[in-house]
């Protein structure tokens, strides 16, 4: 047991510090807005909900490439690697136009939160200038994927680092003006992320050429035009990936949007709330993202009791530091939230959230790491109707049901954001239950199917088949 947890522990904390370092994006976004003005704020926290959920739904159906290609590398198959990566880059190619139309027209959706047209505007502002970076962030993603399919997570966590240092000094520079620029205020945010995107996606390109890591996979000897089976392939996998985490993500967006209806004050609270959350979300997505390249090793290899122990142990791993992180900040929250805002107003607001927040993330540990651990196994629809189900269902449904007051029943203390906090709570929980019943299943299918036949690959690999004898 400790010696997986310790193979998971060297791949998953250069994740944890790559992706702390990602999310005090959001953190460095929400202070700086926060101090500006609480309309830019809640501009903030309306435009990034929506921002996140295109660009993490569309993320995922390009980070179908991750176990893929880990499980090409644990059946030593690297020149298989190259061609998927090139399909990759072509699929995110087209995601991105799909993604920038949503962002750059984002009318329909701001009509949903009923916000006055101060807030419209600053929102509607800050969403076309992200619109503009989506194509690197998803060249980025892509380079992101492998070097995590391959075990190596530390070349992603470096330039995320580096990136972290550019976000602050052009923060400063965008959001209160300087040298010749008038001051943009929340909308600065955006655009000090879109340059950083498009930094961030050049030198990836130009590692995966050059650096001697990726040179046995080929990634840019040849020229690849899209090819239909290899684009089925990472879209079976990931249109599911995709569609999971856009569930995941637009239960929390339409959350705020439905939280707008309760003011601006409410929503700036609930967004230092988000913000954090994320912050406590990035250590159960580190040692899932760990246990998933590991599993999919395993599985690439064959040994699949060993990708079921390393599954066992890493959802254990992420659930017992999970609980440590909430004890903590119960005991710290006023402390957290007075580092966010000065405003007592927003600290009144935010300070009755944190409670139910952190009951939300232990839940939210046990569904995370589980989830990342069937997508090595490349199983992705049955948890994607489950997310469905649990998220859209029990905690959009119910917290609309339990915030409004719909039925006349909601006690008085979750009338209003507690309420949509709470119900998003017990749809982890839910979503938790169902995605580990369901992994033990398929590993004991599996487990089941090498008994059988110790020799065939199993079905959820791909057939041996080199690169070079696809056709374009």
């Amino acid at each position: 047991m400790f010696a997986d947890m310790r193979r998971i522990a060297g791949l998953a904390w250069p994740v944890l510090i790559g992706q702390l370092a990602i999310i005090a994006f959001g953190l460095i976004d929400t202070v700086m807005a926060g101090r500006y003005s609480a309309v830019d704020l809640a501009a903030l926290g309306l435009g990034s909900s929506i921002y996140v959920s295109v660009y993490v739904g569309l993320t995922g159906v390009v980070l179908a490439l991750q176990p893929i290609a880990g499980q090409l590398f644990g059946a030593r198959r690297e020149a298989e690697i190259g061609e998927q990566v090139r399909q990759a880059l072509w699929l995110a190619a087209a995601l991105a136009v799909l993604g920038f139309t949503l962002m750059a027209f984002p009318g329909r959706l701001l009509a949903i939160s009923h916000v006055p047209p101060a807030l419209y505007h600053r929102t509607e502002l800050y969403l076309r200038i992200a619109a503009v970076g989506l194509p690197a962030a998803l060249v980025f993603r892509v380079y992101s994927a492998l070097a995590n399919a391959v075990g190596m997570p530390r070349l992603v966590m470096i330039l995320q680092i580096g990136a972290l240092g550019a976000k602050i000094a052009l923060n400063f520079w965008f959001v209160f003006g300087g040298f010749g620029l008038a001051p943009l205020g929340g909308p600065g945010c955006a655009l000090a992320s879109t340059v950083i995107n498009f930094v961030l996606a050049a030198i990836g390109i130009t590692l995966l050429a050059r650096l001697d890591v990726f040179a046995p996979f080929g990634i840019f000897s040849r020229f690849s035009w899209p090819n239909r089976r290899r684009q089925a392939e990472l879209l079976k996998l990931g249109l599911p990936m995709g569609l999971s985490y856009l569930i995941e993500v637009t239960s929390y967006a339409f959350m705020a949007l439905f939280i707008a209806r309760f003011g601006t004050t409410t929503l700036a609270g609930h967004q230092i709330i988000g913000n954090f959350g994320a912050a406590l979300y990035m250590t159960p997505m580190s040692i899932g993202i760990a246990t998933s390249t590991l599993v999919a090793h395993a599985l690439g290899a064959h040994r699949y009791d060993a990708a079921r122990s390393l599954a066992r142990h890493g959802m254990t791993m992420a659930f017992v530091i999970g609980c440590c992180y909430a004890a903590i900040a119960f005991i710290l929250r006023p402390a957290i939230i007075a580092g966010y805002t000065p405003n007592p107003a927003v600290i009144a607001a935010a300070m009755p959230l944190m409670p139910v927040m952190l009951v939300y993330h232990v839940f939210d540990t046990i569904q995370t790491a589980t989830s990342f651990v069937l997508r090595a196994y490349r199983v992705a629809v049955v948890p994607t109707v489950i997310y469905a189900v649990a998220l859209w269902g029990v905690g959009l449904g119910g917290g609309y049901w339990l915030g409004f007051n719909v039925g006349g029943f909601t006690p008085a203390w979750l009338i209003g954001a507690r309420g949509f906090w709470a119900a998003n709570a017990a749809s982890l929980a839910v979503a938790g239950c169902g995605l580990f019943i369901y992994w033990r299943s398929v590993s004991t299918h599996f487990q089941a199917k090498a008994i059988v036949d110790p020799v065939e690959p199993h079905l959820a690999t791909t057939p041996t088949r080199s690169a070079h004898d696809e056709t374009a």
